[in-house]
């Protein structure tokens, strides 16, 4: 269930490992308060690492684009899953390894930057490095796809299925790796989220002895920190609503559940069990005939940290998540 931390995250954790799309910003636009909620964290001693699955841009033009949005970042801030694939490769094949490289700039940069060389589908290679690649050509997936197939080792950068653009959700990485898969029978060494690589590679990027994981996805974000024991906050202006949260199996459940990145400002209080369901700030949570009922009156916070804690008992109780029908989330005041 939630946790407690009776003083502000933000002193609480020297880290904050931020997703960027639906943490930071959303379709490249700034989550409205974003920035200053931000600067308040690191102002009172909180380091800030930008982390992202999207192995497609280099560090450099993630920095740019947040600096555009107001948010204090450095080139060391950012963290790519295409520079945990690199340190991956690095760290298994050395300084100078050949890697055929199927990605964008940002996969091809990581490679460069770690002392690796990128080469093309048809050259001598050690292994292959996937990322995701709008221009990547067909004819150099089938190569590659051939060259695994018969034995060459395969990281893949993230393998998140969708990717955000300004048309819509399309196919993300995810996609070419689940048909390279399907081809080779093969399957990668993943280095973004939900595995471990990303993860350990902005704590040795970035510092800190004890990191938080921020994000909007339950899937990535929060169960990837799970993986290694890290505490998790689970905001709400990105993918995950009330339907995603209540249905969350235990294995992807955050610490803390904030609607926003004010949450780092803010000590969290878990609700309290009672009789008839959960307890926290004035709202009092409880499953009639399979339904959640949520009454009382008080922080939009704490009713999203009752309607948690309630689901949960629930889903774990009964094997199958509530009906949400007679709630919906309090405004924010």
């Amino acid at each position: 269930m939630l946790g407690t931390s009776h003083e502000p995250l933000c002193q609480g954790y020297d880290l904050a490992m931020l997703d960027l799309d639906g943490v930071v910003y959303i379709s490249g636009d700034a989550v409205p308060g974003a920035a200053e909620h931000l600067a308040a964290a690191r102002e009172a001693g909180m380091r800030l690492a930008f982390i992202t699955n999207n192995a497609a841009r280099p560090p450099e033009r993630v920095a740019s684009h947040l600096r555009d949005l107001g948010v204090a970042a450095q080139v060391e801030d950012v963290v790519t899953s295409a520079q945990a694939a690199a340190r991956l490769l690095l760290d298994r094949f050395g300084e100078g390894a050949r890697v055929l490289c199927l990605g964008a700039d940002g996969l091809v940069e990581a490679l460069e930057s770690a002392g690796l060389v990128p080469v093309g589908p048809e050259d001598e290679a050690a292994a292959v490095a996937t990322g995701y690649g709008p221009d990547v050509q067909w004819s150099a997936i089938m190569r590659a796809a051939v060259r695994i197939r018969d034995g060459l080792p395969w990281v893949a950068s993230n393998t998140d299925h969708t990717i955000p653009t300004a048309f819509g959700v399309a196919p993300g990485h995810g996609v070419q790796v689940a048909m390279l898969r399907d081809f080779t029978g093969v399957d990668p060494v993943v280095a973004g989220k939900p595995e471990r690589p990303l993860l350990d590679e902005t704590i040795r990027r970035v510092g800190g002895e004890r990191p938080l994981m921020v994000g909007d996805r339950l899937d990535t974000d929060i169960e990837g920190a799970l993986r290694i024991g890290l505490d998790s906050l689970l905001v709400l202006t990105g993918v995950t609503g009330l339907a995603e949260l209540a249905a969350a199996p235990e294995e992807m459940r955050p610490t803390y559940v904030a609607p926003d990145l004010a949450g780092l400002g803010q000590a969290h209080t878990a609700p309290e069990r009672t009789d008839g369901g959960h307890r926290l700030g004035g709202w009092q949570g409880r499953v009639e005939r399979g339904s959640l009922v949520i009454s009382g009156e008080g922080a939009q916070d704490d009713w999203w940290r009752v309607a948690a804690a309630t689901a949960w008992e629930h889903l774990d109780d009964a094997g199958e998540p509530v009906d949400l029908a007679a709630v919906s989330p309090p405004a924010a005041r």
